[in-house]
């Protein structure tokens, strides 16, 4: 399969967040990244279900969800109602993470687990073969503009074939640092969705930013 593209929707324009919304709807993207914080289990705070809701009502792609709270167990049902397609959790985060995979796969919804960049990836193991997507972090999850962690590149080596070996269909999402210097990269170890925020939501040019990166 070709790679995807999810734009990630914390370093759009909230003042101009419905004209964003459009642009993604437009161009070559294939989901619309959102990243869930809750101040806790990282340091700084995005947005919730009233901003999911009015984003889902105007995107015409898939929402990717990306929850970096503690408990997301509490909510799971909440993002299902709001609108989110994908679900991912953190690792870090779950406790019984079978459980909470199974909990969202209930509701309809695909599900992914995210990698911090210091977890690695054979904790995954023992459920691979039951998640749809990997999200691998490769800057320390929190804020956008981040510089790419280059060991991200051996993880999802590491990941594919783990991938391969338990003959698991989840898809390898990489977001943080990325742009047109990694993309490839990325792709040729393994990645199967790119996220980007700063780079397309910075460039002057956002739907041929989205082309380059969907076309490499």
């Amino acid at each position: 399969m070709q790679h995807l593209i999810s734009p990630s929707l914390l370093s759009a324009d909230f003042g101009n967040l419905q004209r964003d919304i459009e642009m993604i709807n437009k161009s070559e993207a294939d989901w619309f990244h959102l990243d869930i914080m809750d101040g806790v289990f990282v340091p700084n705070i995005s947005f919730g279900f009233p901003v999911i809701k009015y984003i889902k009502k105007h995107a015409r792609k898939p929402l990717d969800v990306h929850l970096m709270i503690i408990d997301p167990d509490r909510y799971i049902e909440e993002f299902n109602k709001a609108g989110a397609d994908i679900l991912t959790v953190h690792y870090e985060t779950c406790n019984h993470l079978h459980r909470t995979v199974q909990n969202i796969k209930s509701h309809g919804m695909k599900a992914g687990v995210s990698l911090n960049p210091h977890t690695p990836v054979h904790v995954l193991e023992d459920i691979i073969a039951d998640i749809d997507l990997v999200l691998i972090m490769s800057v320390n999850p929190g804020f956008g503009g981040q510089k790419f962690i280059p060991n991200a590149l051996d993880k999802i080596k590491k990941l594919k074939k783990l991938i391969l070996d338990k003959k698991s269909n989840a898809l390898i999402e990489v977001d943080g640092g990325v742009d047109q210097t990694n993309a490839k990269l990325l792709i040729d170890a393994g990645c199967d969705v790119l996220v980007a925020g700063n780079y397309i939501f910075g460039s002057p040019d956002q739907i041929k930013t989205i082309s380059e990166l969907r076309n490499i």
